[in-house]
């Protein structure tokens, strides 16, 4: 498949979480907050929307596998670390407060980006400056992953 067609089937992709995210309402830092909010006016609705997106994953994963090769890729790009470290906890905390805070996940906060909201722009812009600052302090100390202690294997 060429580079083309690939990008076009991920704007496809693309736009289809979009269109997911929108009809879900995950765009809105509202429902995160009442999602969060456990002990007062709780709306579980985004558990409901992760629990489906997992099912459907899973079910296309298994599909995946059965078929053995890739419709629209030479090969399968299966993630190769399979330990749970330090790192990823930490990278999952850290996600997880921000998450928490902002009210944006970056997914819907890229979906979001249509509304020109100043709060949503600069979340994107601290987002993306967050992401290249990680990434050069990552090459700089040669973390490429082959030197993580592993917490549970």
């Amino acid at each position: 498949m060429t580079a083309g067609r690939r990008n076009i089937v991920a704007l496809l992709s693309g736009l289809l979480f979009a269109a997911g995210l929108g009809l879900a309402g995950m765009t809105k830092p509202a429902k995160v907050a009442a999602f969060l909010d456990v002990t007062g006016d709780w709306d579980p609705s985004l558990m409901l929307v992760m629990v489906g997106a997992i099912g459907v994953y899973a079910l296309a994963v298994v599909a995946a596998k059965r078929r053995g090769v890739p419709l629209f890729a030479p090969e399968f790009a299966w993630p190769s670390l399979k330990m749970i470290d330090a790192r990823l906890v930490g990278g999952a905390a850290l996600f997880g407060i921000g998450w928490g805070l902002s009210g944006y996940c970056p997914g819907p906060a890229v979906v979001s980006v249509a509304s020109l909201t100043q709060e949503n722009l600069v979340f994107l812009v601290v987002l993306a400056l967050t992401l290249l600052a990680s990434r050069r302090v990552l090459a700089a100390r040669g973390s490429a992953g082959s030197s993580r202690a592993a917490i549970v294997e």
